[in-house]
C-alpha cells in the first residue's frame, strides 16, 4: 500500500470511526465511509494489548502487505482496519481470507 493512499491524522481516523459503519470478524474491525478522493484510502490500527512495538509494527507491515494484494485501492470507501485480539491466533493465509470476506460485505 504506497504512502499516498494511508490515513494517518487522528482526525480522519475519528471521522470515519465516528460514523459506526462496521464489520467485524475474529481478526479485525473495519470501519468504513464513502470515498473522498479518486482512490479508497486506509488506515491501520493496533493496540497496546497486542503486545510491544516490534510486534505492532509487524502486524501493521502484514495487514498492508494484505491490502496490496487484494488491490485495495479499487473499492469504494476509505477504511479503518482495526487488528483484534484473534489476530494472532490465526496464520496470515486465514487472516487474509478473513479480511477479504470483509472486504466483500461492505456495501456502500
Amino acid at each position: 500500500m504506497k504512502v499516498a493512499l494511508r490515513i494517518k491524522k487522528n482526525e480522519e481516523f475519528q471521522d470515519i470511526i465516528k460514523l459506526k459503519r462496521f464489520v467485524a470478524c475474529p481478526s479485525f474491525a473495519l470501519y468504513v465511509k464513502p470515498k473522498t478522493g479518486k482512490y479508497s484510502r486506509f488506515g491501520i490500527s493496533c493496540g497496546k494489548k497486542m503486545g510491544n512495538a516490534v510486534v505492532r509494527n509487524k502486524i501493521k507491515r502484514q495487514c498492508r502487505c494484505m491490502l496490496r494484494e487484494l488491490d485495495s485501492g479499487s473499492y469504494r470507501f476509505d477504511g479503518i482496519l482495526m487488528v483484534r485480539q484473534g489476530y494472532q491466533k490465526f496464520s496470515y493465509q486465514d487472516n487474509k481470507k478473513h479480511l477479504e470476506s470483509m472486504l466483500k460485505k461492505v456495501k456502500i
